[in-house]
């Protein structure tokens, strides 16, 4: 019997991330040595945001490069894990009202790729994408991780890949430890939920305004989240780690749930 898997909430960052060592990349390297090893995983990556909710059914995806301007040895990476058709069937058939689209094209993006190489560097667990859709409410996706949270119990790790803090056009380049005080008041914020276990304001950025925008011009880093925080199924233990923001406005925060 499989036993009984956490969600987690990656902080990825940049895509080199996948070839070095530093402290983020030790950090899911950890992490992975402290939960059960999954029988299969299902990544909500930040980098597959498109206009529908899709699932990979493929026998083995592609490793997507979906990235420009890295050094030429990124792009010759492969992470060759199997697919789990199966697992993506049963998804769909299992919340037949999110009428959840089959996908044979997109497969493995950094946002998946980059983490698990760190964590699962033999490529052999069985890794599934599910799409984020963008025409949807914050509220949408947090209700469809919670559906999800029956696949814990099948020995699947959930993954939701993207950034608490994610504004690149306020990178602050020159200096990697920067930290903007709004960047730091938002995820102040929303740690203060997830401890507080008030999770209708994760779902309800608008009541931040501006400070929700200046953190999220668009939501692809962020709705990941909603994801493993709605798989968690209400479970509240709760483990921080990976704290940082770099370069003024990049967030590396991880959560385990569970």
């Amino acid at each position: 019997m499989s036993e009984r898997m956490p969600t987690l909430f990656i902080g990825h960052g940049s895509p080199v991330n996948a070839i070095e060592d530093n402290e983020f990349t030790q950090g899911w390297r950890d992490i992975a040595g402290k939960i059960p090893m999954p029988d299969a995983i299902l990544c909500v990556s930040a980098h597959w945001y498109v206009p529908s909710t899709m699932v990979g059914v493929m026998e083995q995806p592609r490793t997507i490069h979906d990235f420009g301007g890295f050094p030429r040895e990124m792009y010759k990476l492969q992470y060759p894990a199997p697919g789990a058709p199966d697992l993506a069937a049963k998804i769909s058939e299992s919340l037949k009202e999110y009428s959840i689209g089959s996908d044979k094209s997109w497969g493995l993006d950094h946002g998946t790729w980059s983490v698990l190489k760190q964590m699962y560097p033999q490529a052999d667990i069985p890794t599934i994408q599910l799409s984020i859709d963008y025409s949807k409410h914050p509220q949408f996706h947090y209700d469809l991780g919670d559906k999800l949270h029956f696949l814990r119990e099948q020995g699947v790790l959930i993954i939701g890949s993207g950034n608490l803090v994610h504004n690149l056009g306020a990178v602050n380049w020159s200096e990697q430890n920067s930290v903007y005080g709004w960047a730091k008041e938002f995820e102040d914020k929303i740690l203060e939920a997830l401890y507080a276990n008030d999770d209708s304001v994760l779902t309800n950025l608008e009541k931040m305004n501006h400070l929700a925008k200046q953190a999220h011009p668009y939501l692809d880093h962020y709705l990941p989240l909603l994801y493993a925080r709605g798989a968690a199924n209400g479970n509240s233990e709760l483990n921080v780690f990976n704290q940082k923001i770099i370069m003024g406005s990049v967030s590396m925060t991880c959560f385990k749930f569970g």
